[in-house]
């Protein structure tokens, strides 16, 4: 047996009736629409949501209160072992980060995690730290600062 010589079974792909189509279908007078009605005109198409003229599920539902995720804040992860690119003794900042390409968005606030080995003394700038970052930082005799 080839894929190329494969065939269906007789009876297991059916052609799709085209509603709506008059001449030729086999679908006289009202082409398979059944009589009047919404549906039976052209250019029908259900909105989203909707239920037969019932209230919507989405306006039936309270909508109050207050909700904090639009202030929520977002920070971008860095390791520790990737604080190794930068040489013994340097100050580095959110903006030293952005130009090696280690962290992306600006309005996102750095969180320093302690994945990885720190063989250098540098001082840390950043919003967060992990206490295992802040341990790995600090017993190579760098410094932590909390923007």
């Amino acid at each position: 047996m080839k894929l190329n010589s494969i065939q269906q079974p007789t009876g297991a792909v059916k052609k799709r009736s085209r509603v709506g189509r008059g001449v030729g279908s086999g679908l006289g007078k009202t082409s398979g629409k059944g009589h009047k009605g919404q549906k039976a005109r052209s250019g029908y198409s259900r909105k989203a949501g909707f239920e037969g003229g019932q209230l919507m599920l989405f306006r039936r539902l309270p909508k109050r209160g207050f909700t904090n995720a639009p202030f929520k804040v977002k920070y971008e992860a860095i390791n520790v072992g990737d604080l190794n690119n930068f040489e013994n003794g340097v100050e580095v900042t959110p903006e030293m980060l952005r130009e090696m390409g280690l962290v992306r968005r600006k309005k996102y606030g750095i969180k320093v995690l302690g994945y990885g080995e720190l063989t250098k003394k540098i001082t840390v700038k950043a919003n967060k730290f992990s206490k295992t970052a802040i341990e790995k930082i600090e017993s190579n005799g760098g410094k932590v600062e909390v923007i």
